[in-house]
């Protein structure tokens, strides 16, 4: 679904779940601990490590909403032009 990177990026600001527990695309981050604080961090690392930059229409709960979500907008943003 997606790569490792992502996984282990988004696991450091998911303090509810634990180590050994999947995690499921459809959960809701907010649910599982990510905070205002956290997703500010978040998407910085994610722009680091991705080299992307999230526009302003990006910037909002429902890009944050979920796994699956979050993964998909940044597929879209590293995508090749075409």
């Amino acid at each position: 679904m997606w790569d490792d990177k992502f996984e282990e990026l988004l696991r450091g600001f998911l303090p509810f779940l634990s180590v050994d527990e999947p995690l499921d695309g459809a959960e809701n981050l907010r649910d599982l601990g990510l905070d205002s604080v956290g997703t500010v961090e978040l998407l910085a690392q994610l722009e680091d490590a991705y080299d992307v930059r999230f526009l302003d229409d990006l910037l909002n709960m429902d890009t944050f909403a979920t796994p699956a979500v979050l993964w998909a907008t940044l597929t879209e943003m590293t995508a090749p032009a075409s």
